[in-house]
């Protein structure tokens, strides 16, 4: 199991057990959030996000278009174009922040 491997199981575990949560909090307060599923994982995203940060590219963008794309194709089979990415991981943002603060 590489690093990635390991840092998807972890932020899965994490997110298995985080969301259920989070979405009981949201309709409790009253907030309004979108409902539509992603193609893929928040899980999926968070380790991209995280993985990025641990790898020596510079950009996410050459990161996601020349590794992501190029390499794990069969990792991450249901992958998005780069613009959906960026749009996907404004959506991850309160559960990232939680797994790192978590870990």
């Amino acid at each position: 199991m590489n690093n990635s491997d390991a840092v998807f199981v972890e932020v899965d575990d994490f997110c298995q057990t985080f969301l259920p949560a989070w979405e009981k909090h949201l309709i409790s307060s009253g907030i309004k959030h979108r409902n539509k599923p992603f193609r893929l994982s928040v899980s999926e995203v968070m380790t991209m996000v995280i993985d990025f940060h641990q790898s020596s590219y510079r950009y996410f963008k050459t990161y996601y278009i020349h590794f992501i794309y190029r390499y794990l194709t069969n990792e991450f089979p249901e992958l998005v174009s780069y613009t959906r990415i960026l749009k996907l991981m404004q959506g991850i943002l309160v559960p990232l922040c939680s797994y790192l603060t978590y870990r």
